[in-house]
């Protein structure tokens, strides 16, 4: 498999605010395994505060893990691809909002910019869904993201079938593994998990 270690790759938060704790922990295993992370976070994820947390304590995490000071505009998420400045693009969490205009090459956040940037050199964009929506009007999203060469997704499952039925959220342990696939060209499999 790849070597992760001195990997340049930009991590992007959109706003799946109940993924966030999550995303910390998967923030803190990326740069243990040496990673190289350049923060990104969607408009929504740099400046909301919900009950899951204040946006400003959120910030400060993800600066102090990274070491990085977050790419939040869209001026500063322009250069990532066209300057070389990162190998790949995790986008985790990814909502269904982002999803949707991926799909649909609407570019206006930082985080859906990068992943234009990088789209235009053939770089890989690994996707960590996290959506209310995803068995309902964002399947026809994910289904049109799955051929693109480019697009890798973290394996994702209904997180409870029962009270949110069309909800599907990935599994972040298995970024890692992931990412090695996806800088070889390869989606991980079983792509589809039981929560």
């Amino acid at each position: 498999m790849t070597e992760l270690k001195n990997l340049k790759l930009g991590v992007a938060l959109c706003g799946s605010f109940c993924t966030f704790k999550k995303a910390m922990i998967m923030l803190q295993n990326l740069v243990d395994l040496g990673i190289d992370v350049y923060p990104i976070m969607s408009f929504n994820a740099y400046t909301i505060s919900t009950r899951f947390g204040d946006a400003s304590d959120f910030i400060d995490q993800v600066e102090n893990i990274t070491g990085k000071p977050i790419i939040h505009s869209i001026h500063d998420a322009e250069p990532l691809g066209p300057k070389n400045m990162i190998d790949a693009l995790l986008i985790a969490p990814c909502t269904g909002n982002t999803l949707s205009k991926l799909t649909h090459a609407i570019v206006d956040t930082p985080v859906v910019l990068a992943a234009k940037s990088l789209l235009r050199n053939a770089k890989p964009i690994i996707i960590a869904i996290s959506t209310n929506d995803g068995l309902g009007l964002n399947l026809e999203n994910i289904g049109h993201l799955l051929p693109n060469q480019s697009v890798y997704f973290v394996p994702f499952g209904q997180d409870n079938c029962v009270a949110k039925p069309y909800s599907l959220v990935a599994d972040l342990n298995l970024v890692p593994e992931t990412l090695q696939l996806a800088l070889e060209g390869k989606q991980i499999q079983p792509m589809l998990i039981k929560y």
